[in-house]
């Protein structure tokens, strides 16, 4: 997949197998629960397509990977 390599492997040195199998276990998690996709309005593919997101008024940042990438999280 062109963008775990491009999002992921690409900036980050990895320690051999068992390293690379928690890095990439990690990003799929975020890929699918807290990466907005284009294609889906920008929801991710694990959001729930009956729950209409408002813009909220503080924002939580959550760095993943070691702040290779972000999630953002409504503050409450």
């Amino acid at each position: 997949m062109l963008t775990t390599r491009t999002e992921c492997t690409d900036r980050m040195l990895v320690f051999g197998e068992r390293h690379l199998r928690a890095v990439l276990n990690r990003y799929v998690q975020h890929y699918n629960t807290g990466r907005p996709h284009r294609s889906l309005g920008l929801r991710a593919p694990a959001d729930d397509p009956n729950v209409i997101p408002f813009p909220a008024q503080r924002i939580r940042r959550e760095p993943v990977l070691g702040g290779l990438t972000n999630e953002y999280h409504r503050a409450s």
